[in-house]
């Protein structure tokens, strides 16, 4: 199998990266492993999709660090590659971290995975719908009984009568964001500081407003799905409880907050069924599920990770699950051929 990862910048990746880990698992199993920035991709004049890509000297490292860091290094070869030939795409790269110096960034590379879709490559998650999910409104799609009462604007009085309505309990937060950034939890203590939170939010565009939900100073469940199912190795839930008792409201890793194995109850596992019509739906083949007691936080489409710290906690081998899964896909292309698209083929 030869497999293209797509990720912001290969000079940015960390060794902690889900996508790294899946790369490094991916050469173990003797697959040809491409890194590709947003920013390495090339339209020819023949109308071949082209990049300039990142291409790791070994098949075997003893750890993630030893792959980024040959990735990384001068010695590493660079290839220009037909993206055209490649059998898998898989878009890993985080939106949100573009905001600032390179908007143009996301998009660009998701025009480009659509030409891809078109030709061999089976893409994931589907870049169409990866489109229509570049920011938060994307949850507003999923049915009501799963999501926190939600407010989205840019007008501060808006915003306000929001937090007000729920007797001064609530959570700011921007459109367009990820790993706990700009995230503001309301109390009515907050008082004057309320506007400077909205402020802050407002800066970088749209703002959510969302009900408190009392269950999340006990942090969150992060629950990966596959398939539109809740992804499992060996009867364990790949599913992990973020937490933070520092005081700071956030739970997200890169927020500082800590984790532990976790056990999906009943309310997680319902919610999981309810969203995944739609995942299926918009060919969103690897997810990551944020719940707070019976609700939805997040459904995190573009980087779900964990799946590093799942095997450390676990021995257990997910990311082998996902790529195992990714081969029977390609199995399945071999008799279909095109006859099935790449939404459909990518959530069978």
């Amino acid at each position: 199998m030869r497999i293209g990862f797509v990720v912001n910048d290969v000079a940015t990746e960390q060794d902690n990266y889900t996508t790294i880990r899946l790369a490094r698992r991916a050469l173990a199993r003797g697959h040809e492993v491409a890194l590709i920035g947003l920013a390495d991709f090339t339209y020819d004049a023949d109308g071949t999709v082209r990049a300039c890509a990142h291409m790791p000297c070994e098949t075997d490292y003893a750890d993630d660090a030893a792959l980024l860091a040959d990735l990384q290094s001068e010695e590493c070869p660079t290839e220009r590659i037909s993206v055209d030939d490649l059998d898998v795409l898989m878009l890993r790269s985080d939106p949100a971290d573009e905001m600032v110096e390179r908007p143009w960034a996301p998009g660009s590379g998701l025009l480009f995975a659509q030409l891809s879709a078109l030709k061999r490559a089976l893409v994931v998650n589907d870049p169409t719908h990866l489109t229509d999910a570049s920011n938060k409104t994307y949850f507003q799609h999923f049915p009501e009984i799963v999501r926190p009462v939600t407010c989205i604007s840019r007008d501060p009085e808006e915003i306000k009568a929001f937090i007000t309505a729920r007797e001064g309990y609530g959570v700011i937060k921007p459109l367009q964001g990820s790993g706990g950034q700009g995230v503001f939890v309301v109390t009515p203590e907050s008082g004057g500081n309320l506007n400077q939170m909205i402020d802050a939010v407002l800066r970088d565009g749209y703002a959510i407003a969302q009900e408190y939900l009392p269950k999340a100073k006990d942090g969150d469940l992060r629950l990966l799905m596959l398939n539109g199912r809740p992804l499992e190795v060996d009867g364990t839930y790949a599913c992990i409880r973020r937490y933070n008792d520092s005081g700071d409201a956030r739970s997200n890793i890169s927020a500082g907050g800590k984790y532990e194995m976790a056990v999906p109850d009943a309310d997680a596992l319902r919610l999981a069924e309810l969203v995944a019509p739609k995942l299926i739906r918009d060919g969103m083949y690897f997810v990551g599920l944020d719940i707070v007691g019976d609700k939805l936080m997040e459904v995190n489409v573009d980087t779900p990770g964990g799946i590093n710290m799942l095997e450390e906690l676990t021995g257990l081998d997910f990311s082998g699950r996902i790529l195992e899964d990714l081969e029977r896909k390609l199995r399945l292309r071999r008799h279909y051929g095109k006859t099935l698209g790449n939404v459909e083929l990518a959530m069978l």
